[in-house]
């Protein structure tokens, strides 16, 4: 009976000492693997980190890996500190390799809410609510027709024109500065990227922040109507016809 009890026991800790060994030898084939490998420190994504964030804001994303050298990417990054001021110029994906060629300087990024200002034009940003941008489906790179319409209370002075054709919109944003976002379906997306859907962020409220791009004279203009009367937009791609009755008051409306 005593034979049984130690042989059982035997067998037991015969048994736990194979299972310790068998999980340390998983645990080390890694490093066994690497042993005759030449390898080198470099970041590696552990989360996703969404388009535009700030190197100094990845901390928490990215980890220091050794990895074979046969197997490192060009660009690869091994010190976040040559490259701290840089965002990121695409969502990257959790176990994919910090590159250089992906992080650009915070001021070219510019998104999918946003298209580049021409040379020698500057931008401006009106604050306007859904039934002045078209019902919200205007986006970035639409161009779109510019209405001034300033006068009094009863419409006894002042006007409403046509004033600018197809003035580039260069960013289209809910009210709270956050980009809009696209439709669902892949066809909609495409075609509305950018735009300003129903879909408004829970911070938003009904109006719409439109940045245009414009010359200097023509921004004066448009900040006037802006804050001594209206502002409206059309909704005016390449095909549209140009054309303006000229300046509508009250002793032209019913002509």
């Amino acid at each position: 009976m005593k034979t049984r009890l130690l042989g059982g026991i035997a067998a037991l800790i015969v048994a736990i000492i194979g299972t310790v060994l068998l999980v340390s030898y998983v645990q080390n084939a890694d490093k066994r693997a690497m042993a005759d490998t030449e390898t080198e420190s470099v970041y590696v994504v552990e989360k996703a980190v969404a388009a535009g964030t700030g190197v100094d804001k990845m901390a928490d994303a990215v980890v220091k890996k050794e990895v074979p050298k046969l197997a490192i990417a060009a660009g690869a990054v091994t010190d976040l500190g040559d490259v701290h001021q840089k965002v990121t110029a695409v969502a990257l994906m959790p176990g994919e390799q910090l590159l250089s060629t992906r992080l650009v300087d915070a001021d070219a990024f510019l998104g999918p809410s946003r298209v580049q200002v021409p040379a020698g034009m500057q931008e401006i940003t009106l604050k306007l609510p859904i039934e002045r941008v078209v019902g919200g489906k205007i986006a970035a790179g639409d161009t779109v027709g510019v209405f001034l319409s300033v006068g009094d209370s009863g419409a006894k002075a002042g006007g409403t024109q046509l004033t600018f054709h197809k003035v580039l919109v260069t960013a289209a944003q809910f009210s709270n500065g956050s980009a809009a976002k696209p439709q669902d379906s892949a066809a909609e997306e495409e075609a509305t990227k950018g735009a300003l859907t129903a879909k408004k962020s829970s911070s938003s409220d009904d109006t719409y922040m439109i940045t245009l791009a414009r010359n200097s004279a023509d921004a004066e203009r448009i900040i006037f109507a802006t804050e001594f009367g209206h502002v409206y937009l059309s909704k005016e791609p390449a095909n549209a016809v140009e054309a303006t009755s000229g300046v509508v008051n009250s002793a032209r409306l019913f002509r």
